[in-house]
C-alpha cells in the first residue's frame, strides 16, 4: 500500500478506536452472534438505544435505503429518496458520487449514465458518445466527466434495470439528475420536515479512476461536508467506498463513519491493482484484514454472499464466521442488497420464473437477520421494515 497509507493507518487509528469503543461497546460479545437467537436478542437490545448519538441511534437491524427506494421508482432521484422515507427506511443511500467535467458531485450508480438518463434520445450530446476502459473494463456509453453540471442538468433519469422494473418505467424523465450539495440541503429540509434526522450514506465511485483524471472525490466530499456542518463523528452522514485507500484518505479529512464495501471473495479492489497490492477480498475478510480495517473505518459492507454463501443450484449454503470475525473487531455489518424480485433471491425464495415477480423476500430477510447482521441495504425498504419487525418479534 505505500508509506503514505501507513501513515494514515497510524494517524487515524486512535481516534477511530475511541469511536467505535463508543459507538459499538467494549465487547464484541454485544454484537451479537451468528444464530437466531442470538442475533434477536443482540438486535433488541440495541434498538432500545436508538435514543444516543451517532450510529448508536439507528435502530438495529438498520434498513438502509438502496438508491432510494429504488424498487419502485428511478435510482438516485429526489422521488427515490424521499419514497423510501415515506416508507420508514432509517438511512438513505443518497448517493453514488461522481463528478461532472466542472467538478461537482452528482448522484449516479456509474459515471457512464446511458442506462440511467435518457442521455441516448438526446441528439444534441450523441457526439459524447465514447469507449473508456474504467477499473479495466472497457465501456462504451456517455460518462459524466464528459459534461458540466449544468449540461447533466438538462437530462432526466431513467429506470436502469426495466426488465425486472417495468412499473418503474412510469415515472421515466420526471426527475433530474441531484448534486450532493442539493443532498445535503434536501437532508436538513427533510429533518425538519419529519421532525427527525434523516441518515445518509453516500458512496465514493471509482476514486482511483478519477483521480487520475485530476477529479478527486473525497477533498469534494470533505469539502461540502465542512461547509454544512456534517464532518463530526456523531454527524448523519456515512461515507463507504469500494476502495479501502479511498475511505483511509477520508478518515484523514472528516470524522464521519466510515465502511469498506468488499465485492466477491476472489475480487480485488482496484486500488489495490494500481498499486500492485496482490489481496483480495478473501484476504481483506481474515481476522487479520479485519483488524486492519478497524484500524480506519467502523464498518464493512459485504455482499450477502460473503455473509451466507451460495451452492451451485442457487440456494443458500452455511452461513460463515463473517459477522462473529467482524463483530470480534468492532465493525458492523452492512450487507448488500435485499431486492424483492426473483432473479435477486436465493433459489429457495424465488416464487415462478418471472424476471419482475416477488419471491418470499420475506423469508430471505428473516435468513440473512439470522447471522446477526447490523443491517442491511434494500430496494424495497418496506418489505424490510416488516422484516425485521417479524424477526424482531419472533
Amino acid at each position: 500500500m505505500g508509506s503514505d497509507q501507513a501513515n494514515e493507518k497510524t494517524q487515524g487509528t486512535g481516534r477511530r478506536a475511541i469511536l467505535g469503543a463508543a459507538v459499538f461497546g467494549a465487547s464484541g460479545a454485544v454484537l451479537g452472534l451468528p444464530g437466531t437467537a442470538g442475533a434477536a436478542g443482540a438486535a433488541g437490545a440495541r434498538t432500545s438505544g436508538r435514543g444516543g448519538r451517532g450510529l448508536k441511534s439507528l435502530p438495529v437491524p438498520t434498513i438502509i435505503g438502496h438508491r432510494g427506494a429504488c424498487g419502485y421508482r428511478p435510482e438516485h432521484t429526489f422521488g427515490s429518496y424521499e419514497l423510501a422515507l415515506d416508507l420508514g427506511a432509517d438511512v438513505v443511500e443518497a448517493g453514488d458520487l461522481v463528478p461532472t467535467k466542472d467538478g461537482h458531485l452528482v448522484c449516479r450508480h456509474e459515471p457512464e449514465i446511458g442506462g440511467t438518463t435518457d442521455v441516448a434520445a438526446r441528439p444534441e450530446f450523441a457526439g459524447r458518445k465514447t469507449t473508456k476502459v474504467v477499473d479495466g473494463v472497457s465501456t462504451t456509453g456517455w460518462f459524466t466527466e464528459d459534461f458540466t453540471l449544468a449540461e447533466l442538468k438538462t437530462l432526466r433519469a431513467v429506470e436502469r434495470i426495466p426488465a425486472n422494473r417495468p412499473h418503474n418505467t412510469l415515472y421515466n424523465g420526471r426527475w433530474e439528475i441531484p448534486t450532493f450539495e442539493e443532498v445535503l440541503k434536501w437532508q436538513d429540509e427533510q429533518t425538519r420536515k419529519r421532525g427527525k434526522q434523516v441518515w445518509i450514506y453516500p458512496e465514493t465511485k471509482h476514486p482511483t479512476y478519477f483521480r487520475k483524471l485530476g477529479l478527486g472525490l473525497e477533498e469534494r466530499v470533505a469539502k461540502l461536508l465542512r461547509k454544512y456542518g456534517k464532518d463530526g463523528r456523531n454527524s448523519p452522514v456515512i461515507l463507504q467506498s469500494f476502495e479501502p485507500t479511498s475511505i483511509q484518505k477520508l478518515n484523514q479529512l472528516v470524522d464521519n463513519p466510515l465502511v469498506v464495501l468488499l465485492s466477491t471473495a476472489d475480487s480485488r479492489p482496484y486500488d489495490f491493482v494500481e498499486a500492485g497490492d496482490p489481496r483480495t477480498v478473501a484476504d481483506l475478510i481474515t481476522p487479520k484484514g479485519l483488524r486492519e480495517i478497524a484500524g480506519y473505518a467502523q464498518g464493512i459492507g459485504p455482499t450477502l454472499d460473503l455473509v451466507i454463501p451460495k451452492n451451485a443450484d442457487g440456494t443458500l449454503a452455511k452461513p460463515t464466521t463473517l459477522v462473529s470475525d467482524a463483530h470480534r473487531v468492532g465493525l458492523v455489518l452492512h450487507p448488500y442488497t435485499m431486492r424483492n424480485e426473483n432473479p435477486f433471491l436465493p433459489a429457495e425464495y424465488r416464487k415462478g420464473s418471472a424476471a419482475d415477480a416477488y419471491g418470499d423476500s420475506f423469508g430471505a430477510f428473516r435468513t440473512y437477520f439470522a447471522t446477526g447482521i447490523d443491517g442491511v441495504f434494500t430496494d424495497n425498504a418496506d418489505t424490510g421494515l416488516l422484516a425485521r419487525a417479524d424477526f424482531l418479534a419472533g
